[in-house]
């Protein structure tokens, strides 16, 4: 038996390992060519402390408590010397990845299928080189034939898998978009590095609040798929927001999750007001469609900068924050911006 570990580094690079039944995350690190800080390895220095809050796992009594205090270890703190997985796991490390000897990955992808879903939107569908393991909302750095030049783009598919597929804003004159809908052809080879990112779907322990922004769909349809393989009791919500009705995409597949998972509903605006859609405006004008209490739910929020400040000045108004806030906004050709 074995389960996969998933290590997430400060500078937000995610390596995912197989850790044996009974074999520490240090040491299975170790055999992965992943050199986790560390010094006695005899949970006595505290020198691989790091934390876990999602998936189970022991930690035995062989540490001392200038290494880990119990206080830590309740908090979910742990040492990796003394680290046994019992499930899969997420393992925050607070160190870079480049002193762990471990970069992101770099694989490469061919162009299966590009399909305009509307004016505003393009679906790349692509051929890994290998399963790429990652955490669902999470992204990568996608590379175009012969250039130099990276875009970032948030998975939309589910996590494991040699199928990828992304949602891209069509950005007018856009690098990665004026090739995509003019050049590219399937079997064109494109350089994947990753996957990245601080914004993905933690363990589902309340209702789950998704608020989605034009391509901003992209890691939450991700999410969603995750959560067909991973089912969950709790509600969950999303709130999907664009400018124009034809903006909508992905609505087959929508519905699609909805009939696959008991518990999720969703509900699409529209900003224009000269829309015949039922529900106008900006999604912050329905957040009183939300089945449960904000308060109790973890929320995800991926979309353009100005639909983000806009939710977190609806929470600060509304004198309520969710239980936990995970987001991430994107500006077109610049680096993506996350918050955990």
């Amino acid at each position: 038996m074995s389960f996969k570990v998933a290590l997430n580094f400060e500078d937000g690079v995610t390596r995912v390992i197989e850790c044996n039944d009974g074999e520490t995350v240090l040491d299975a690190a170790y055999r992965h060519q992943v050199k986790l800080p560390m010094d006695c390895s005899d949970g006595v220095c505290g020198t691989c402390k790091g934390s876990c809050k999602q998936g189970t796992y022991d930690l035995g009594d062989e540490y001392i408590d200038e290494a880990l205090t119990d206080d830590e270890a309740a908090d979910g703190l742990i040492l990796t010397c003394q680290m046994l997985p019992q499930s899969d796991v997420v393992v925050s490390i607070p160190a870079a990845s480049s002193l762990c000897a471990s970069g992101p990955q770099s694989i490469t992808s061919t162009i299966t299928s590009v399909n305009a879903l509307s004016d505003t939107t393009i679906e790349l569908n692509v051929a890994l080189s290998e399963p790429l393991d990652f955490l669902p909302g999470q992204y990568i750095n996608l590379g175009l034939p012969n250039s130099d030049e990276t875009r970032a783009y948030s998975f939309s598919s589910c996590p494991g898998s040699k199928e990828a597929s992304f949602l891209i804003r069509n950005v007018p004159n856009g690098l990665m978009s004026t090739y995509l809908s003019k050049n590219a052809n399937a079997g064109d080879v494109l350089p994947v590095t990753g996957p990245l990112g601080s914004f993905y779907l933690r363990a589902v322990e309340r209702p789950v609040l998704m608020l989605a922004g034009g391509t901003g769909l992209a890691p939450i349809l991700s999410m969603l798929a995750s959560l067909v393989q991973n089912p969950t009791s709790q509600p969950v919500y999303l709130l999907y927001g664009v400018t124009n009705v034809d903006d909508l995409v992905k609505l087959e597949a929508l519905q699609e999750y909805a009939d696959a998972l008991d518990n999720f509903s969703y509900a699409t605006v529209v900003v224009n007001p000269d829309s015949a859609h039922e529900k106008l405006g900006f999604v912050t004008d329905h957040m009183e469609s939300v089945p449960f209490a904000l308060a109790d739910a973890d929320a995800y929020l991926c979309g353009p900068p100005p639909m983000v400040d806009a939710v977190r000045q609806y929470f600060k108004d509304a004198g309520t924050n969710p239980y936990s806030f995970h987001y991430e906004k994107f500006n077109p050709s610049q680096p993506k911006e996350e918050a955990a």
